[in-house]
C-alpha cells in the first residue's frame, strides 16, 4: 500500500489577495469599534469623569485652525462633521476667515451627535488627521464630502481612512491614533466642555467667550467685525 503524502495546497494571487484585503478590513472594522465603544462609555460616564474645570471654551489643546497674528477676537465653534447645519455654515465661515485673517483667531471644538451614525467615526479620523499636521485639510475633506457618506447607517470609517491615505498621512500611526483611547478622550474633553457650557446641538459659537446667537448672517458677520475692531 502506497504512503500518503502531503500535497502543498496552491492559492491563486487573486484569491490571496482578496483574503489579505478582508483581513485589513476586519482589523480596522476591530479598531474603529473599539474606539467607538471607548467614545460611547466615556460619554455615558462624563458626568462622573468630568474634570474640575470642564466647561472652557478654548483649552490649550483645542484645535486652531488659524491664528491672528493681531489677534482681537477668538471666534471658537462646537461642531459635527456630519451635521448638515456645520456644513451649511462651513463656506461662510471660510469667508471670515479670509476676511479677518490677521484679527480674529479661529477654533474648532469636537462636538459629535449621538444621533449621527458616523459623527465619532469623523472626529476620530480628524483628530488622527490632525496629530499629523493635517487637521485643516481633513476636516475640510469631511465636509466637501459631506452629502456622500452623511445620515447613513453604515459604518463609514473605511471611506475616512481612503481620506488619510489621499492626504499621504503615515496609515500605521493613522490606525494607531484612531484607536488610542487618548484620542476618544481628547474627543470627549471637548464634548464635556461643551455640554457644561449647555450646548445642545451644533454647530455652537462662541465669541470672545460669549455664546453668539445672530438671526442672520449680516448679524453675524457684524459681531465679528465690531469684536475684530475693538
Amino acid at each position: 500500500m502506497s504512503t500518503p503524502t502531503d500535497t502543498p495546497t496552491t492559492t491563486s494571487p487573486k484569491r490571496s489577495s482578496t483574503r489579505s484585503k478582508l483581513i485589513v478590513w476586519a482589523i480596522l472594522a476591530a479598531v474603529v469599534t473599539a474606539g467607538i465603544i471607548a467614545f460611547l462609555v466615556a460619554r455615558g460616564s462624563s458626568t462622573a469623569a468630568a474634570p474640575e474645570d470642564a466647561g472652557q471654551v478654548v483649552r490649550e489643546n483645542s484645535r486652531v485652525l488659524s491664528k491672528a497674528p493681531d489677534e482681537q477676537a477668538v471666534l471658537v465653534e462646537f461642531l459635527d462633521y456630519e451635521c448638515e447645519s456645520c456644513r451649511a455654515a462651513y463656506p461662510f465661515i471660510e469667508d471670515l476667515r479670509a476676511e479677518y485673517a490677521d484679527t480674529v483667531t479661529f477654533v474648532h471644538r469636537y462636538f459629535p451627535l449621538p444621533g449621527h451614525r458616523n459623527s465619532v467615526n469623523a472626529a476620530l479620523a480628524v483628530e488622527a488627521a490632525a496629530q499629523q499636521g493635517q487637521y485643516e485639510a481633513m476636516y475640510q475633506r469631511m465636509y466637501e464630502t459631506q452629502t456622500e457618506w452623511g445620515e447613513s447607517a453604515e459604518d463609514k470609517s473605511a471611506v475616512f481612512r481612503g481620506f488619510a491615505e489621499d492626504l499621504g498621512l503615515d496609515m500605521a500611526a493613522f490606525d494607531a491614533a484612531v484607536a488610542d483611547p487618548a484620542t476618544t478622550e481628547r474627543v470627549q474633553l471637548d464634548v464635556t466642555d461643551g455640554e457644561a457650557l449647555g450646548v445642545g446641538g451644533t454647530p455652537t459659537f462662541f465669541l470672545d467667550g460669549e455664546v453668539l446667537n445672530p438671526e442672520s448672517l449680516e448679524q453675524f458677520r457684524a459681531a465679528v467685525e465690531a469684536a475684530a475692531t475693538d
